[in-house]
């Protein structure tokens, strides 16, 4: 069962109680992300998410690690586009512990000149490392190929040249700004006591900052351009996008279920053509990404640059074959199998479910119970598989390429989807 409680202030609580088992998982969630920067702040919410474990007015950086080891318990936070998330998950009798210590990092974080100045050090370092694996920056690129100057396709982690100018009065704004109590979401699943809302309420009932009007949330262009940046690598890594749907599209599921046959498994037809059949590559997939009024569905492969033209063609013409002859029966029971499989494992988790309360209520405002989301998922039908692949699949495609390569090759051009 879940629940849901709304403070005075706007802060909104999503508990989802799980008597079975004997932890709690806590996330304090933000809506806010890469999507709401602008270029002169590109990345900092990323950065405000690592400076939040720089120290409060009570405890060091030190102090905070040490306070979770001593309960035993796990700490950690991330940014995305369109949201970021300070969690912990603990034994269920130092839930109330967890939420004191994450709270106190929350609104007593003192952004220590010289702490800020050692942590975009340490960011510095992420961008590079990211830098330098090319099958994740890959997915940056074709971000940016996607989305143009839109901020949906800036880098999450922002830039070198940008985070050093950055300054302790740009974060404090930005949290004036973006941390309010409305765009606030406590999730908590697992062992959670009857007293542990009380305690919720007393961290975060005294939680105002004034409302400023936010800029409105634009659905952004798709721009199916191409990004490629040369790099001496032993593979090309190459990523193909198309125009997917929002999280709350009405054929979501069928798109979730086309991408678990296309390139969501081992058993997927990119896997099977790609790696099993003609040995052309070691990771080949897809997936798709959605966000509150736009979404992208992905192709990505890293192989040989001299095997470069025939695994695009290979998994361009996969592409068509999808979208002209549709799936069959039998791949449509197996993907609803296997979402049905992947998603009762994921609820076995305390950590699994604190997040999907969290990315619902930022992303949907809406709580699906386990049998209506089976429902949707049995209600998708070849017809409708096939109906979504003739209109993901019919227009021009993003690119996004990182490789020794000048440039990006003639055969990519966007505006052919398929050369036979």
């Amino acid at each position: 069962m879940i629940e849901k409680y709304t403070l005075e202030n706007g802060v909104r609580v999503i508990i989802e109680k799980i008597p079975t088992v004997r932890s709690v998982a806590l996330g304090i969630w933000i809506g806010t992300g890469s999507k709401y920067e602008n270029t002169e702040l590109n990345g900092i919410s990323h950065f405000i998410e690592h400076m939040l474990f720089k120290g409060t007015a009570t405890r060091s950086a030190k102090q905070i690690a040490e306070a979770f080891d001593q309960i035993g318990g796990h700490v950690n936070a991330f940014t995305s586009k369109e949201y970021t998330c300070y969690y912990a998950r603990v034994l269920d009798e130092h839930a109330p512990n967890a939420l004191s210590i994450l709270s106190d990092m929350y609104f007593n974080s003192v952004f220590d000149e010289q702490e800020l100045q050692k942590e975009k050090n340490v960011v510095i370092e992420e961008i590079r490392m990211y830098d330098d694996t090319p099958d994740d920056l890959v997915h940056d690129l074709v971000a940016k190929a996607c989305y143009e100057t839109h901020p949906l396709g800036y880098s999450i982690l922002g830039t070198e040249d940008v985070l050093n100018k950055i300054t302790r009065d740009n974060v404090q704004d930005y949290i004036e700004s973006r941390y309010t109590p409305e765009q606030t979401v406590i999730t908590v699943a697992g062992n959670v006591s009857d007293t542990l809302l009380e305690e919720i309420t007393r961290h975060f009932s005294g939680y105002k900052r004034t409302t400023r009007e936010l800029t409105p949330d634009t659905k952004p262009e798709f721009t199916a351009g191409t990004v490629w940046k040369k790099k001496e690598t032993e593979q090309a890594h190459l990523c193909l996008s198309f125009p997917g749907y929002d999280v709350g599209h009405p054929n979501i599921y069928s798109l979730i279920l086309m991408n678990n046959i296309l390139g969501g498994s081992m058993s997927s037809r990119l896997f099977q053509e790609v790696r099993e059949e003609r040995g052309l590559a070691y990771s080949v997939y897809s997936y798709h990404s959605a966000f509150k009024n736009t979404g992208t569905f992905t192709l990505y492969t890293g192989t040989a640059t001299k095997q470069l033209e025939e695994v695009y063609r290979v998994m361009m013409n996969t592409v068509a074959e999808l979208r002209e002859k549709g799936i069959s029966d039998d791949e449509l029971k197996k993907g609803k199998e296997q979402l049905k499989g992947s998603l009762m494992l994921s609820l076995e988790s305390t950590s699994s479910r604190m997040s999907r309360l969290g990315k619902n209520e930022l992303l949907l405002a809406r709580h699906l119970e386990l049998d209506e989301i089976i429902q949707r998922v049995e209600s998708v039908t070849v017809e409708s598989v096939r109906n979504v692949a003739g209109e993901i699949f019919s227009k021009p495609v993003a690119t996004a390429l990182v490789s020794p390569l000048e440039a990006i090759p003639e055969y990519m051009r966007s505006d052919i989807l398929v050369r036979r």
